[in-house]
């Protein structure tokens, strides 16, 4: 298991928009179609990644209780399935139903989205606010596996907070370590 650090893409960048196919839903998705009316939160995941499924519930928590104030959620998956077939679309879909996911978990499979966002491990956080300008990315909280602090969500759900009290998002942005993606 590598340790990857985010690339922590520039604050006020403009969300890349995209349209990819949802794992759950088979339906096409397009980043306008599926954006918040508060803001917008996009992740990288994978279903293999330890650190994804570490902080997994915690992710559908901080969902759960941020959907009904007007953020959107998207999960993006962009790990190449021929080398590693335990990401393929079929499994995003197991995960999904695992963990009741409450946003699409959409599938990357070209991984032009993910080069688009600079994306560089799972889990991979991104908060956009209502025009789409990037204003938080990095880690959902200190929580990594076997180091014993318990998954909160305390930094994505602090610029969350800070969209809806119309605040400056907290500085400063730590990145989120995890699985590399897996590049083709």
């Amino acid at each position: 298991m590598s340790l990857t650090p985010s690339n922590m893409l520039p604050l006020g960048t403009t969300a890349p928009d995209f349209i990819l196919p949802d794992a759950v839903s088979s339906k096409m998705c397009s980043l306008i179609d599926l954006k918040g009316d508060k803001g917008t939160v996009i992740m990288f995941l994978s279903n293999h990644c330890p650190f994804v499924k570490h902080v997994n519930e915690e992710i559908v928590r901080v969902a759960n209780d941020y959907r009904v104030s007007g953020f959107g959620f998207i999960a993006i998956m962009s790990n190449d399935v021929k080398n590693y077939p335990q990401d393929h679309p079929d499994l995003m879909l197991t995960t999904a139903r695992k963990y009741h996911y409450p946003f699409p978990y959409l599938f990357d499979e070209t991984q032009r989205v993910a080069k688009a966002y600079d994306a560089a491990c799972t889990p991979d956080f991104y908060l956009f606010n209502s025009e789409l300008k990037l204003i938080y990315r990095g880690q959902l909280d200190n929580s990594r596996p076997g180091n014993g602090i318990p998954a909160n969500g305390r930094d994505l759900r602090e610029a969350l907070d800070a969209v809806l009290s119309n605040s400056k998002v907290p500085e400063p942005q730590k990145p989120s370590i995890g699985c590399n993606i897996k590049w083709k």
